[in-house]
């Protein structure tokens, strides 16, 4: 079979999580390939998520490092076999692939937490939000590129609405909340789709007011998304090139922390929902 040419975010994950395997056992890639009977260009390959592995050789490969984490072994199993396809496919070739990372990242999270200090999450917008957002994009995307990026967010929410939803805790600034991205209708659509959520039991909101005191910011937004082990959690944080995934262990350490002292500027969920409902009355 011959390497893919555009390995998806799931698929590197797999290749990295394989390397720094072999690197932690002090290996280098032209012994692992003599072990597997293969050659360096195929361990490559391998590790840039280029091309596929056995459950079978990498569970080999695991024993030969003497890697001693059973579940963190099991997990890669479980990717490296894992054959889904998503909804998401349908907009291979469509949409950048990005896209479709995101949805495929979110699809398989253990639970998902947000960030916000310039929209409201995607996971929670409405199509009319949604659309303004990507309407203010430069440059301005013709009708033909709008509509699948709107259509695909909504499709994102599945996570939250679908049979077998997910544990989800945004937190949300108070000028996301006041800045209108559109009118007055749509902002007040708006927090009434962000009420209705948060009353759902897997859902979970929290508010930063302007009044909180200890609330440096962030920078940019960003979403904790958990995997099946801690080691496999994934950091999504919008760049100015572009949204980039972090899943270096000292960069999930330092992102679990920030998470944590964000959290603390919070109001209580009671009380955000309070802050919502008088937000939404003032509208």
């Amino acid at each position: 079979m011959p390497p893919r040419s555009q390995p998806t975010a799931r698929q590197e994950r797999l290749g990295i999580e394989l390397r720094k395997m072999r690197e932690a056992a002090g290996m280098t890639a032209r012994e692992t390939a003599a072990l597997l009977g293969t050659n360096a260009i195929q361990m490559s390959q391998m590790e840039s998520g280029r091309a596929g592995v056995s459950e079978q050789r990498l569970r080999r490969m695991a024993a030969h490092y003497a890697c001693g984490d059973q579940a963190l072994i099991d997990a890669l199993a479980s990717m490296a076999t894992d054959r889904t396809r998503g909804w998401w496919e349908e907009y291979r070739d469509v949409l950048p692939p990005i896209f479709l990372d995101l949805a495929e990242l979110a699809h398989h999270a253990t639970f998902l937490r947000d960030v916000a200090t310039a929209h409201v999450p995607g996971l929670l917008q409405t199509e009319d939000y949604a659309r303004a957002v990507f309407a203010y994009m430069v440059p301005e995307l013709p009708t033909s590129e709008l509509a699948p990026r709107i259509e695909h967010r909504m499709r994102r929410r599945s996570v939250l609405n679908g049979d077998h939803p997910i544990a989800y805790e945004a937190v949300i600034h108070e000028a996301v909340l006041r800045v209108r991205v559109a009118g007055r209708d749509v902002a007040r659509a708006q927090l009434q789709e962000i009420l209705r959520q948060s009353e759902r039991d897997h859902v979970t909101v929290r508010v930063i007011p302007f009044d909180t005191d200890g609330f440096a910011g962030l920078g940019s937004s960003m979403m904790h998304v958990g995997g099946p082990v801690p080691t496999l959690d994934t950091v999504v944080r919008d760049a100015p090139h572009g949204t980039v995934f972090l899943d270096a262990e000292s960069q999930l350490n330092r992102f679990r922390t920030l998470f944590r002292k964000v959290e603390e500027a919070t109001l209580s969920p009671r009380k955000s929902l309070d802050f919502l409902h008088t937000l939404a009355k003032e509208l």
